[in-house]
């Protein structure tokens, strides 16, 4: 089965890849269909901007995985301003950051709020599959697994892709995510019981026995 991953974040496409190693799954990128557009994402959660472009990238294949994610810190009111949510990368309506712009603004961020902030990855994903388009995203289950701190101070060692990675700390082992190998990052991973649900998500969405 021939599936086109939405996204052009190489660890995404790592992600998916290793969730789904054992289906007989051909994963197909935008680069290699050459896709170029993108499309707009208008949702108010991490699920719904999935969906959008599930929908999107639909038109060009059979088969379409879509991830979204949010970044929230628990010390911001949801309605805050200065709360990342789904605007990661273009926080307070600023243009689009790079990598070193995103750690840069963030370390600022974090100061002004005490040094450190506890943070969650908000997932969600969908699946279009011949027209048909499922979703998922579980906000309990990403707080409960997925919190972390985010401090001011970076380390000098970076994940492609995952930029915050390098001022991410695990609260079990007081480490840097990037101290370890890039399937330690918090939002690059899903597991234990969350990562079967989202197995089982994919598995039923594209009719995978």
């Amino acid at each position: 089965m021939k599936v086109l991953l939405g996204t052009t974040n190489p660890s995404k496409v790592k992600r998916f890849s290793e969730l789904l190693a054992n289906c007989n799954i051909e994963f197909i990128t935008l680069k290699e269909l050459e896709i170029s557009q993108e499309p707009e994402e208008v949702g108010k959660t991490p699920e719904e901007n999935a969906v959008c472009k599930a929908k999107f990238y639909g038109q060009y294949f059979d088969a379409v995985i879509c991830n979204d994610s949010g970044l929230y810190f628990e010390e911001l009111d949801l309605d805050d301003k200065r709360q990342p949510g789904l605007n990661v990368r273009t926080p307070m309506g600023m243009e689009r950051l790079s990598d070193e712009e995103m750690i840069k603004y963030y370390s600022k961020l974090v100061s002004d709020l005490g040094g450190k902030v506890s943070a969650y990855y908000l997932d969600g994903i969908a699946v279009y599959n011949k027209g048909i388009i499922s979703s998922f995203m579980d906000k309990d289950a990403a707080k409960e697994t997925g919190a972390f701190y985010m401090v001011d101070k970076a380390s000098p060692k970076r994940f492609p892709g995952w930029p915050l990675d390098s001022i991410s700390v695990s609260r079990e082992t007081g480490k840097y995510f990037v101290d370890g190998t890039d399937t330690d990052s918090k939002e690059n991973v899903i597991y234990g019981e969350y990562k079967k649900r989202v197995v089982e998500f994919l598995k039923n969405a594209l009719n995978i026995n």
